[in-house]
């Protein structure tokens, strides 16, 4: 005899039902020219075999996270390298990078009393966007180390997509563990800090702050406060999501729902965000949190449109739109936007990439951004905002742990002849340390400013 409890369960969805490869019969921009079809095909089809980066639940916990953030109840924070390397992926190197963005996310909180969402632009900024298949010299660009070599040869190899996924494996394992403890602890808030920025305007600022964080947590242990989020943080990893066949390979069907898990967050750029073309339809069809990059070209139809297309259901952390406008563009372009996206109800993260839209060359030809039309756009973000009564939602900066001199300006008054001094990135110019904290400071105080005005 056969009991039966009711209706069945229905069956779980699969790739075919979801649409998860309908991308591949639209226009996809900024995918390299892989010589062997077939080598790719088996490196996708071994990817797709193996372990996943991140699991769902951790997707659906962050998704939770950028609702209290598009509510305004928290702020964003979202940094890490401009082109990751697989010679750059050393402990050294991701101890640093986690080390700036805790010192950030702490200044942030402390100075602003908010919740900070942290979540490092890591584990899979192997691949680049680039204007031009060429170079001026006539080789082929390096489209990240995913696709291609900097130094070496530069015709994209399929098999590199097997390493970046082995060198974001090891990252992860490395970032969970300095998460949950040891290096996230409050009490090394002033280990954080490095002795040049012990110097420095900036890292004394950082250092007094620290002093008081300090102070106040042995004030909480003396009285028996043992909580969780002294000894670590939540931090979850993002990356552009621009080599397709990487993306598609690690995405997994849980129950009705897509996941890429290739990462948390996945965002599609400037250069890939045609409205009928492959990358915004796959993203469209995953159930990560997800991001898009607008810049000045953006009209504030197509901003309406990606909402409604995006994020159909209006899911409160669900789509997360990153300005770029550049400092002279932003607080003429923005406002219409966001005016333009509150007019359908949905509630957004609006978030501030103030990097892309300042890079600029020297006179030699060396690309550098200039922190002060970095710190500009920022302002003109919280203006925007400000006037428009809506939350500023978060801050996307390319950086890196190291002392590197990239990008000129900030108390530190580096110009164009220290750049070569310390030039190091893959790709564009990052923010060193006391850069990003200054920026952290200057964001905790629009942020102060902003929750005055709301609550005034």
């Amino acid at each position: 005899m056969t009991l039966t409890t009711g209706k069945q369960a229905p069956a779980p969805s699969t790739p075919d039902q979801l649409g998860l490869d309908a991308w591949r019969a639209l226009p996809a921009a900024q995918q390299p020219e892989w010589p062997d079809e077939d080598a790719l095909r088996d490196a996708a089809g071994t990817l797709a075999g193996m372990p996943p980066l991140v699991v769902a639940s951790e997707v659906d916990q962050l998704r939770e996270r950028l609702a209290a953030v598009a509510r305004g109840e928290a702020f964003l924070l979202q940094g890490g390298d401009c082109a990751e390397t697989f010679a750059t992926s050393s402990q050294a190197d991701i101890a640093g990078k986690v080390r700036v963005l805790l010192q950030m996310a702490v200044v942030l909180t402390y100075g602003a009393s908010m919740p900070v969402v942290k979540l490092g632009r890591i584990a899979g900024q192997y691949a680049k966007p680039r204007s031009a298949n060429l170079e001026a010299s006539g080789r082929p660009s390096y489209r990240g180390d995913m696709v291609n070599d900097l130094a070496g040869d530069r015709t994209p190899d399929p098999s590199r997509i097997l390493r970046a996924y082995s060198t974001a494996a090891s990252t992860l394992n490395l970032l969970r563990a300095y998460a949950g403890g040891g290096l996230a602890s409050l009490d090394r808030v002033h280990s954080w800090n490095t002795a040049f920025a012990r110097t420095t305007e900036t890292g004394a600022r950082y250092e007094q702050m620290a002093g008081e964080i300090d102070r106040a947590v042995r004030f909480m242990r003396a009285c028996g406060v043992h909580d969780g989020a002294l000894e670590g943080v939540e931090l979850y990893s993002s990356h552009e999501a621009l080599i397709l066949e990487y993306e598609r390979a690690l995405t997994r069907v849980e129950g009705d729902l897509a996941y890429d898990l290739s990462a948390h967050f996945v965002w599609v750029g400037e250069r890939t965000r045609q409205m009928d073309g492959a990358h915004l339809d796959f993203v469209s069809r995953l159930a990560n949190p997800i991001g898009v990059k607008l810049g000045p070209s953006t009209t504030p139809e197509f901003a309406a449109e990606l909402v409604h297309r995006l994020d159909p259901t209006g899911t409160p952390g669900r789509l997360t739109l990153i300005s770029r406008m550049g400092n002279d563009k932003v607080r003429d372009v923005l406002p219409a936007i966001i005016e333009k996206v509150q007019s359908t109800g949905h509630l957004v993260v609006w978030h501030c990439d103030p990097m892309h839209g300042n890079t600029e060359e020297t006179a030699d030809g060396v690309k550098t951004r200039d922190l002060d039309r970095v710190i500009d756009e920022v302002d003109g973000f919280f203006d925007v905002h400000a006037a428009l009564g809506t939350h500023p939602g978060g801050l996307h900066v390319e950086l890196t742990g190291d002392d590197v001199t990239e990008c000129i300006g900030g108390t530190a008054e580096l110009t164009a002849t220290d750049l070569a001094r310390r030039y190091e990135t893959a790709c564009d110019p990052r923010l060193n340390i006391e850069q990003s904290l200054e920026l952290a400071f200057r964001v905790a105080e629009r942020l102060v400013a902003d929750r005055q005005r709301r609550e005034g």
